[in-house]
């Protein structure tokens, strides 16, 4: 809810997502789909540029991942239906109709987060325009590759939820393979359709394009409540229009007045077959049913039963080449719960961190089982944490084994007294003023002197140990 003037207004929302198919070829020609591609106007062919006498054929593989994302969501997979025209004049649409799909869509139905969805269906993409130096450019690279459109139903009430709602389905689409769904690349784009109200009649409907990131959707819708309340709450008409989103200025604008449906005046599309799906043996219910793979919410309950943490839980399903690896060290643990709370921890921390600095995420030098024994070397005391961190670095960079890392490199825990004993004994010789603010009740003092103990022993010294030697010789 949205409070002004002590008047609530009740927000609704329903989303329109647009994901890029990851096909080989384009939706109705073999131009290649190629999304990396830098230099424009290369994958093009006579049919999507829309040459006279050119007809298209449609793109088997696409109408399969809309089926398998129809299927995990629980929707209706449609036995009969067709694609239609759907007439609008832009110069990224070189036909001046986009083929697309209207009162036939391939999926009825179904539920995503517990957001209901209304329908899914399948159309072709536009070419890019750009405008630089007084003109306007197209690049038709993009001109017909399959785009899968998903609308819900208006039953979303705040942002968070919204953005929530986008996440996973970009979850799903990955773990199906069905798109790679970057925003930033503007192979997922969010559209939102807002509108408030004082009671349960729905207000004037809101179009909101250009949100091309988690954040954007959750803020432009956030700031668009806000706006229409307060406009109906100073005497205004909120006015059904489509508006923009600008992100330096975090504000809304407009865009142009929202067309009907009638303006776009849909009908069959001539040149392409209807569809049968049951005469299709490979698009059968229970074939498309018995291709999907562990799901990103069955995954993750999956997880919570194994003890993890929430945290853990969402960084390690967000890739299938996280959700691998974590299941095949997993594996290698046998399930014991107090290592795979130290193998989660250590991915999704050190791991991750060691990842972010390569600018890559590749598990390809990661043995599951070389990781695994890390875990079992660290909770077996050989390792200390500093020095575990260490033999991971290498095992990411080179590979290896690492005991052999460990042992080649001087990382083994050392847990000889008379060893630690000495590199107490330097440290409290070189740190006076340290020792002397211990011995006057300074307990961080202590952690000061631990550290030190601890870089002297080059990581391998371990803590709990040089700790008690360290208050020994301290006390003495």
């Amino acid at each position: 809810m949205v409070r002004m003037s002590d008047h609530s207004f009740r927000p609704t929302i329903g989303l329109e997502i647009h994901a890029e198919l990851a096909t080989l070829t384009k939706m109705f020609c073999s131009s290649r789909n190629n999304p990396d591609e830098t230099r424009p106007n290369v994958n093009v062919c006579p049919v999507c540029l829309a040459h006279p006498g050119t007809l298209p054929v449609i793109n088997e593989e696409a109408v399969r991942h809309v089926l398998r994302v129809g299927s995990a969501i629980g929707g209706t997979l449609a036995d009969y239906t067709e694609f239609d025209r759907k007439s609008y004049f832009y110069p990224d649409i070189p036909k001046g109709y986009q083929i697309s799909q209207y009162e036939r869509p391939l999926i009825s139905g179904g539920s995503l987060l517990g957001v209901a969805i209304t329908r899914v269906h399948l159309e072709e993409d536009t070419a890019r325009s750009s405008h630089e130096g007084g003109s306007s450019l197209v690049d038709f690279n993009r001109a017909g590759v399959p785009l899968m459109e998903l609308v819900t139903e208006p039953v979303i009430h705040d942002a968070q939820t919204a953005g929530a709602f986008a996440r996973e389905l970009q979850l799903l689409l990955r773990t199906l393979g069905a798109s790679e769904a970057n925003l930033e690349k503007g192979e997922m784009r969010i559209e939102a359709n807002i509108s408030v109200s004082k009671d349960d009649v729905f207000g004037t409907k809101v179009e909101v394009k250009n949100l091309n990131s988690f954040r954007a959707v959750e803020s432009a819708i956030a700031y668009e409540i806000k706006r229409q309340a307060e406009l109906i709450e100073t005497g205004g008409k909120v006015v059904q229009e489509t508006r923009g989103w600008d992100e330096n200025k975090q504000q809304t604008f407009h865009q142009r007045f929202k067309e009907g449906s009638a303006d776009y005046r849909y009908f069959p599309e001539p040149d392409l077959p209807k569809l049968v799906l049951s005469e299709v043996p490979s698009f059968a219910d229970d074939v498309i049913k018995k291709s999907l793979p562990e799901l990103p919410w069955e995954r993750r309950a999956r997880y919570e039963s194994l003890g993890l943490k929430a945290g853990d839980i969402a960084f390690l399903i967000e890739t299938k080449a996280r959700s691998a690896f974590f299941d095949a060290v997993a594996a290698v643990l046998r399930f014991e719960a107090s290592l795979l709370m130290l193998a989660a921890n250590y991915t999704t921390s050190d791991l991750a961190g060691l990842f972010a600095k390569k600018g890559l995420e590749t598990f390809e030098r990661l043995a599951p089982e070389h990781f695994a024994e890390l875990m079992h070397m660290l909770s077996k005391e050989r390792l200390s944490s500093r020095g575990a961190k260490e033999v991971l670095a290498v095992m990411v960079e080179e590979g290896g084994h690492p005991e052999e890392i460990a042992k080649s490199k001087g990382f083994m825990q050392v847990s000889d007294p008379e060893a630690i004993r000495n590199h107490a004994r330097e440290v409290i010789s070189a740190h006076p003023k340290a020792v002397e603010e211990y011995r006057s009740g300074k307990e961080a003092s202590l952690q000061f002197l631990i550290g030190m103990a601890m870089r002297a022993s080059k990581g391998a010294g371990n803590p709990q140990i040089i700790k008690e030697i360290l208050i020994e010789e301290l006390s003495a």
